[in-house]
Parts: structure tokens; sequence; C-alpha cells
């Protein structure tokens, strides 16, 4: 259904974002704003704040954003049409009768059908599972001991025994060739022309949080290679940035997040009752995963296989996950390789136990380091207390270390003051703390400069949003085209046309936005935190240094441009020319 953008402002616009979200959330008012408990993950004092000015929410504990349509989404797991309909319901907006004609179709984005033809696709591999030929997809589910209940709750399927019948399948529903491949569900081949790599294999549907499906993992039946085929990257499906079975897992509200490493071990465990389970999708756990855990849960439970691979897998998320400032315990699987196998045989209960013996995450590390040396060989025994003291030196915190050192040296019989002493040379040898390791495939670290660029403009932003009287003081110095970030220049375009026509509207901005992620970066350029200064004078100087800021990275941005683009000569002529006035003038706040 497609809605015009005139009906979806009207909407939103007749449904105050405070009374919505106080009929799920107790909230209170402080200052501006009203506080409460964010109900996308567990915390103990309000960091979740609504905005009846801006029209937004923002967690400044776990990040969720957006506007009321935002976040009937994420809390009743609504499609967008759906929102629309419940909130134009609440509010007594009759929506506008709009059949599915060519002309609406043809409104509808790439993304939208790219999210339609894979949820035909999962309906065919369901139903194919349901036929004659799926019964050997039947069969193995059947031996896998997955129930009917939990075979129809994750979608499961069947793709056939052929390649061509899904992509005839699609045809008939109306899906041109190009985006069945670019759904990734099919490729060309010089004999079979679109044909699709997924037969023979039962299905897995990949859904993203909002129980949309973007992409599919299939188990070959037999011998055949590969053992598990992916979908490939596409525009809605981002390996990286997804997780299996999240969609159920982030409103269980069990405290914690479980990660595991396949889609077997994640349904298993929803069966026996742990709906907070996770998989990572075909690739090692990444840092983007861990800032989507980071939503819904301040702990995350690392399930992984018992043998070496997965150690090595453990070892590795843990360093992932504490840099995303989660707390990780690691679930010992043993003697079963995988949390399927060890429910299979072990049951629901001794898994319980063993979540609630799971083991912290540094002592894992050192445990595992321990297997490296020989404790009986006293040079073997002595390498192995610097390599403690070496990752001691990890925390950056004093108190955090030293809580860490007394506990191991406890736990390994090591003098507490000599351990004390070896992490006192390493750190006069390295210079304490030691930043913490990034693994090998994760992101680089953020330029500085860049870094603070950014920070200018978010706080520009965030600044006319709470003041938007201010914008008239400062149109002549800056510009749409000061700022740099793809999505802050967006942002800056709609509000500053807006305040030229004496509109202020930071919730309808939001709504230019249809990827999740992005609506939450724009309620964030909103709520960044401003400097707490007191005086008058002393904000009106955090005010100018802002838009200096601003003003001066977009010169340096241009002047580096200037060989290629041939625009960036006039905007580093009159990024000049606004530096100099800036420099010597002053902007009153009042």
């Amino acid at each position: 259904m497609y809605y015009s953008d005139e009906i979806i402002e009207e909407v939103r616009s007749r449904n105050d974002i405070v009374d919505v979200v106080s009929g799920y959330v107790k909230l209170q008012k402080k200052g501006g704003n009203h506080w409460g408990l964010c109900p996308f993950h567990n915390e103990k004092s309000p960091s979740f704040s609504v905005s009846g000015s801006k029209q937004m929410y923002h967690c400044f504990g776990c990040g969720a954003g957006g506007n009321v349509f935002t976040f009937l989404m994420n809390y009743e797991n609504f499609t967008f049409p759906e929102a629309i309909k419940t909130l134009a319901e609440r509010a007594g907006v009759q929506l506008p009768e709009v059949e599915d004609s060519e002309e609406a179709r043809q409104k509808k984005n790439r993304r939208t059908r790219l999210l339609e033809v894979n949820k035909e696709a999962a309906k065919f591999f369901y139903y194919q599972l349901r036929s004659p030929q799926g019964e050997i997809g039947a069969a193995y589910l059947e031996k896998r001991q997955l129930s009917q209940e939990t075979v129809q709750h994750f979608g499961l399927g069947y793709s056939g025994k052929s390649g061509a019948y899904l992509v005839q399948y699609l045809r008939q529903k109306g899906f041109e060739d190009e985006l069945i491949k670019e759904a990734g569900l099919a490729t060309y081949s010089e004999r079979g022309g679109l044909v699709s790599q997924f037969w023979n294999r039962v299905m897995f549907p990949i859904q993203d949080i909002n129980h949309r499906v973007i992409g599919f993992g299939g188990r070959v039946m037999g011998d055949g290679e590969p053992k598990y085929l992916n979908s490939p990257e596409t525009p809605v499906f981002d390996k990286r940035r997804n997780l299996y079975g999240l969609n159920f897992a982030r409103t269980a509200k069990t405290g914690n997040i479980i990660l595991c490493e396949g889609y077997m071990d994640v349904i298993a465990m929803h069966q026996a009752g742990f709906t907070q389970a996770v998989a990572s999708l075909g690739t090692a756990f990444t840092s983007e995963q861990a800032s989507l855990l980071h939503r819904y849960t301040e702990n995350v439970l690392l399930a992984y296989d018992s043998d070496g691979a997965g150690v090595k897998a453990a070892l590795r998320g843990i360093g992932i996950l504490r840099e995303a400032g989660l707390t990780g315990k690691v679930i010992n699987m043993q003697p079963y390789k995988d949390p399927d196998e060890f429910m299979k045989n072990l049951g629901k209960e001794a898994f319980q136990e063993r979540i609630d013996q799971a083991e912290n995450s540094f002592f894992f590390e050192i445990r595992i380091l321990s297997q490296q040396y020989n404790m009986q060989d006293p040079e073997e025994k002595t390498k192995f207390h610097r390599e403690i003291a070496k990752k001691l030196c990890e925390f950056k915190e004093e108190v955090e270390r030293d809580n860490y050192l007394q506990a191991i040296g406890e736990k390994y019989f090591i003098g507490i003051e000599n351990l004390r002493k070896l992490v006192g040379n390493y750190a006069a040898q390295t210079g304490l703390v030691k930043p913490m390791e990034r693994p090998k495939s994760g992101q680089a670290q953020k330029n500085t400069q860049e870094e603070q660029s950014r920070k200018s403009q978010r706080l520009l932003l965030t600044w006319i949003g709470d003041e938007p009287g201010l914008y008239q003081k400062i149109r002549k110095y800056i510009t749409v085209d000061d700022f740099t970030e793809d999505l802050y220049k967006q942002v800056a375009d709609r509000l500053f046309r807006e305040l030229d026509q004496g509109i202020f509207s930071p919730a309808g901005i939001i709504s230019m936005f249809e990827d999740e992620e992005e609506q939450r970066q724009v309620a964030q350029l909103f709520n960044t935190n401003l400097p707490a200064l007191e005086t008058r004078q002393e904000r009106e100087k955090a005010f100018h240094d802002i838009i200096y800021g601003v003003k001066k990275n977009s010169y340096d941005y241009y002047t580096s441009r200037m060989g290629s683009d041939v625009t960036a000569l006039n905007q580093v002529i009159a990024g000049k020319k606004a530096l100099e006035e800036l420099a010597k003038t002053h902007i009153s706040l009042e």
C-alpha cells in the first residue's frame, strides 16, 4: 500500500509521540523532555528520552531513536504501512483506498520490490517442503527432532530438486528476471539461462528485526558442496549487519542474548524455550553485529562450538563484544560440540545450568591461554604470567584492572604484588594502558579529524533543533553544502528549507528515510549531547566554535577537491570569506 507524503505527515502530526509512547512506557517529565526506562534494552536507570517539541525519541543507552512510526514498528514489530494504519485509526484519520494498480506499483521503490520477491520465494520454499518432492527435506527436519510448530515458526522450506522451479514460479507472480537476480535468488548460466542456485536444499528464511525476509540460507540434502549456501549481499541483505533469529530474540526479555554459530543451533534453542538465541549469517561475528546486539542487551552469552575452531571464534568474539561495551560470557558445551547436540542429549534444564555457570570472558581467555604453557616448567610458567600481565593492561579503568588482577592472582596462585609488578613493568615498556587489539576483520579505527568534523556537524544540527530561532542568525555563514556527510547534508537540506518557510518538524525529517539504521542516526543527530555550560558567554563561545568548526571543515574538504571538482573552487572562495567574517563576528544566543 502506497501513501502520499501528505497523508503520512498528517497521520504523524496528529499522533503526539508522548501520548503514544506513554501507552507502552512509564514516562516522567524532566526539563523539556519525558524520560523512562528504554523498552528496547534492559536498564535500571532511565536513559530513554521522548521530546514533545521534536516529536521524536532517543535512547542514550542503546541508541534507539526515531519518530512515532519508528517506535511502533520497533515495539510492535509492525511494517511501515501497519504502523500508519494503526496510528491513523487512533487519530481518526481516514486513509485513502489505494488499489495496487500499475501506477502504485511503479511508485514502490526497488527496496520494497526486493522484499516482495523474497517474501514470495519464502512462500514457494514453504509449500515445496509440504509437497511430495519436499519429503527429503521434511525427513531431514524430522531427524533433527524439530516439531511442526517450530518448522512453521521459522518458516522453514525446501527449494525443490531443480534450480529452474523457483524462477518459473516468480516469473508467474510477475517478477522480472533482473529483480530475481538482484535479490540473489538466481544467477545466469550459458546453458540454463536464469537458474536459482538454491536446489535440493532445506531453506532457512533470514528475516530482519521487523520479520521481513531479506535473504536465505540453504542446507544441502546429501553430500553436495557447499554444505550451507547463503544469499549473496543485496540492497536488503547485509550479512555483517543482521543476525539470524534476532527478530524473535529481541523481544525475549531475558536480560541476555545467546550468540550461536549456526541456524540449527538457534532453532533448537528456541524450540527448547531459549528464545534469546541468535547466530551470525555465514560469516564471522562482526563489530556491526555487536552494535546491533547492544540495542537490546548489555549481556551476551557465547554458545560456540567446543572444538578448536569454536574456541578461536569465541576468543575473537569476546574482543568484539568488549570493544562494543558489552559484557560477554562463555557457555561450556562439553562434552558435546554445539547447543543442538547438547540440547538433544542433556535437555533444557542442563543447558540452563550451563547458562547460570557461564564463564567470565576474561577468565575464559586466560584459561585457554594457560593451555599453551607447561605449568611444571618454571620458564614456561613465567611466560604465562607475563602474558597475563599483558592481557590485564587491556583494561582501561584502573579499578577494573585491579579487580581482575586480584581475581586472576588468586585463581592461578600468583602473588598479587608480584603480578602487579609485572603489570607495572609491561605498562612502563608500552605506555599503560595498552589499547585493545581489534580483530583483523574488524573496522579500522575512526580517523580523529574526520570524527571531529562529524561531531561538529552533529552538534550544530542538535543546537538548531533545540533552538530553531538561531538558524536565521547563522544562515549567512552556513549552507547545506557545508555538511560533508551525505546523511547530515540530507537532514540539513530539509531542515533549512523548512525553517526558511517557518516550519520546524524534525520528526517529519525522519520519515524521509526508510532504512531503520538511518532513522536512528537522524534521531541521534537531534539528540547529541550539547556542551554543559552555565553562563551565556560560555554557551555563545561554544556555539561560535561549532559554527566555525563546521565551516573550517567544509573549507578544508573543498580545498582538497579543487583539482577534481570544478564546483569546489566556488565553495573554497565563499568558505574563506565566511571564515574571515566569522572570526571577527559575535553571534548572540538571545
